[in-house]
């Protein structure tokens, strides 16, 4: 059998993949033993360096050799560095580390409830669209009905609000009401940049109502909006921010981070994670945050520009390029034509791009990326575009 035919037999069908056996990585390129493909989606915000830096797999490989996991009863050196680094970076608290976005998620979320649980408060509100995860509590969350389809009942407490309508969150507000969760950029949703002004309302409304106010930076966060956090970006901080995904440039990790004033609401066994906060992981953590600095940041900025310049052109080129949005190195295209082709005929031509919502294409390039990697892609789009419009 080869790979392909063991897959099918032998792996839950979860995830329908494309044609792509990937042998090696490296950098910016992800290559299948016989040709290089510039890689455009890096793991859904995950690679956000490219694939394996130099000093991240150093820095593993030196965790490595002395050792890979503890319990958490232990002190770990790596764990408490990056911590402090996090805490450091953002704003004064703590820090709870786990494994995935779906988990630094639970943890705001639990630790809400806790919050609220001696007055009676337990309803969190989050917003249509949005993505917070897979688990039964996440995936409540998450303001899309497709995802949640066959998995009722699902739990209580969790109430849907308008992205980017603040009067629509004002309305949800009651006795009840304990927390507000927000994607700053809601990535699977379709690249929606939330507006300045919503997310000062989100905060006046925290204040006023004594509400904690989450922000999930699961996919936007490390960089990828031109700042560390999205919510520097803003200007608006939150009291709890969740990371996962970049976090470590591809090893399992995810971060929650909770403002002083909230950090001694969870007390010893409220929580825990067995391989939270795993050494080789947190280790590669510090070693990436020593890597986003002033010129990478600077760089995203410079990108986001020049995206928002090529891509403009293809709404004036093609009927059915429909608009182009983002934010730092977060970019949509979308379409009114489906994107699965799209997305293959890219592949074709050596470009790794992604559609989320049947009709979004969706790039989430290394934020090291030059102006001739962008443009070479914006020349594959075009170039596939242009098929498209003389086969139509």
């Amino acid at each position: 059998m080869n790979i392909k035919e063991l897959e099918e037999k032998f792996i839950l069908p979860t995830y329908r993949r494309q044609d792509l056996v990937v042998k090696n990585a490296r950098g910016k390129y992800i290559d299948d033993g016989k040709k290089r493909y510039l890689d455009f989606f890096t793991g859904i915000s995950v690679n956000n360096l490219g694939h394996r830096p130099s000093a991240v797999e150093k820095a593993a490989r030196k965790q490595l050799s002395r050792f890979w996991h503890i319990s958490n009863f232990y002190y770990a050196e790596p764990v408490i560095q990056l911590a402090r680094e996090l805490v450091r970076r953002s704003f004064p608290g703590k820090v709870f580390f786990s494994n995935s976005g779906a988990e630094a998620n639970e943890c705001a979320i639990k630790l809400a409830r806790k919050y609220g649980a001696d007055s009676g408060r337990y309803q969190i509100i989050v917003f249509e669209n949005s993505f917070h995860g897979r688990t039964l509590a996440t995936l409540t969350a998450t303001g899309q009905k497709k995802f949640q389809k066959g998995f009722a009942p699902l739990p209580a407490g969790f109430r849907y609000a308008k992205f980017n309508d603040i009067g629509s969150v004002k309305k949800l507000i009651n006795k009840k009401t304990v927390a507000i969760m927000v994607e700053p950029v809601q990535g699977e949703g379709g690249i929606y940049p939330a507006e300045i002004n919503f997310l000062l309302g989100l905060r006046q409304l925290a204040d006023r109502h004594k509400l904690l106010l989450i922000f999930d930076e699961i996919q936007c966060g490390m960089g990828r909006t031109g700042h560390l956090f999205a919510f520097q970006r803003y200007g608006v901080k939150p009291d709890i921010v969740t990371l996962a995904k970049a976090l470590a440039a591809g090893f399992p990790l995810a971060a929650t981070i909770v403002a002083k004033k909230y950090s001694t609401i969870f007390k010893y066994g409220d929580h825990g994670s067995t391989f939270g906060g795993n050494p080789v992981c947190c280790a590669a953590g510090l070693a990436m945050l020593k890597l986003i600095d002033k010129d990478l940041l600077a760089n995203v900025g410079r990108m986001e520009k020049l995206f928002f310049q090529l891509a403009t052109g293809f709404v004036r080129k093609y009927p059915f390029v429909i608009a182009v949005r983002g934010l730092g190195m977060l970019w949509a295209i979308e379409l009114n034509i489906p994107g699965k082709e799209i997305v293959e005929k890219a592949l074709a031509r050596g470009l790794l791009i992604n559609c989320t919502q049947e009709k979004i294409l969706r790039m989430l390039p290394p934020l090291n990326i030059t102006e001739n990697d962008l443009r070479k892609a914006m020349g594959i789009l075009d170039k596939i575009f242009e098929t498209l419009k003389f086969n139509a």
